[in-house]
Formats: structure tokens, C-alpha cells, sequence
């Protein structure tokens, strides 16, 4: 019975850090919106409660995003060193036994040995396990 190639999904972390709004950004655009409103018809209160909540409200699903990621990273550490000493097909159908996991950079990489010799530098996204 094989099971589904072992990793993480990759994302687009560019673009998302690209459209998100940090704090700087939120309290210029708050400061800009106090320095141009008319002072004899100030903004409700009400109005900058709701909007200092929602700030919060993103900051905190932010926070909860990085801590989910970690939480994926650690996963995935943790599935690898489950495919140590087990037998795998990678590469389009080759097959081994995995003998070491490492980090290469901030990838996750395997070791394979297919009896040929050792295959070096194997992403755990191209490797089904075999049972």
C-alpha cells in the first residue's frame, strides 16, 4: 500500500507579504484620517473603536497563520524522520531505503540508498512510501 508524497505544500509567501498591512501601515493611514477630518464634524468614536477591533482582528489571524506555518514545518520534519530506515519510491519509480535526513539551505532533504549507491539530496515531495 503507498500513501502520498511526504512535504509541504509550497506558498507564496512574496505575495503575501506584499498585500498584507502592517502596524506602521494601519497607524499612518489612522494618523492621516485624524489630521484631515473636519473638526467641526469629528469621526464617531464608535467608528475608530470598530476600526482599532478589526486591525486587531487581522492582526491576530496574521499571528495564527505564522504559528499554523510553523506548526506545517515541524509536520513535515516530523514525517521525514518517520520515513528514516523505511523502504520509498522516488524520482519517477526508483526505489531505496532512506538512511539519513538533513537540511540543505532551509530544504528539507533525504538520503536514499537504491542499492546502486546513495542518492543524495531527495525532497520529500517526490518520495512515496512503500509498504
Amino acid at each position: 500500500m503507498a500513501i502520498e508524497s511526504i512535504g509541504r505544500v509550497a506558498s507564496s509567501d512574496s505575495a503575501a507579504t506584499q498585500n498584507s498591512v502592517g502596524i506602521d501601515d494601519f497607524l499612518e493611514i489612522f494618523l492621516t484620517q485624524l489630521n484631515f477630518q473636519d473638526p467641526l464634524e469629528p469621526v464617531d468614536n464608535r467608528e475608530f473603536i470598530a476600526q482599532l477591533a478589526q486591525f486587531s482582528s487581522l492582526q491576530i489571524a496574521s499571528e495564527t497563520n505564522d504559528n499554523l506555518e510553523g506548526l506545517l514545518e515541524v509536520n513535515s520534519v516530523d514525517q521525514a524522520v518517520g520515513l528514516i530506515g523505511r523502504s520509498v519510491t522516488f524520482n519517477g519509480g526508483l526505489s531505496g531505503r532512506v538512511i539519513a535526513m538533513r537540511l540543505q539551505g532551509e530544504d528539507l532533504v533525504l538520503d536514499i540508498d537504491d542499492g546502486s549507491g546513495v542518492q543524495r539530496g531527495i525532497s520529500p515531495v517526490n518520495v512515496t512510501l512503500v509498504q
